[in-house]
């Protein structure tokens, strides 16, 4: 049987590939905090509440092609949820392809995710248009 935790971060997951930002936005508690800490290419963010959640989806959406985006490895402990994954995308103003492998740590409390972390790298794969 899948653990309680690791469900609420795979429906997350589902939204985000969906592009459905209202349901991705309905996994996080109301006063959730999501802390990006940054690559050598994408600067760090925190955003805090639902609509600091919504506005990181739409920092996503608005701003890349998402290629490849794939959770490989699931690390599940309780409440706590630590994916292990890698992603390749397109900054859409510019046409730089950026391929990154990251780390996301959740905590999950009351079927809502109430926290998420996240440790990544970036290579750029191509310098886009010139």
């Amino acid at each position: 049987m899948k653990n309680g935790a690791r469900s609420v971060v795979d429906k997350m997951f589902a939204a985000f590939a969906k592009g459905d930002e209202d349901a991705f936005v309905g996994t996080v508690s109301d006063d959730t905090v999501w802390t990006y800490h940054g690559t050598q290419v994408i600067p760090k963010g925190n955003f805090e509440g639902k609509e600091g959640v919504r506005t990181f989806f739409k920092n996503i959406v608005e701003n890349m092609d998402i290629l490849n985006f794939e959770p490989v490895e699931f690390i599940v402990e309780g409440n706590k949820v630590a994916v292990l994954g890698h992603e390749h995308q397109r900054v859409k103003r510019s046409g730089k392809e950026l391929k990154q492998k990251w780390v996301q740590l959740y905590t999950v409390e009351n079927g809502l995710i109430t926290k998420m972390e996240e440790f990544a790298t970036s290579e750029v794969v191509n310098g886009g248009a010139s």
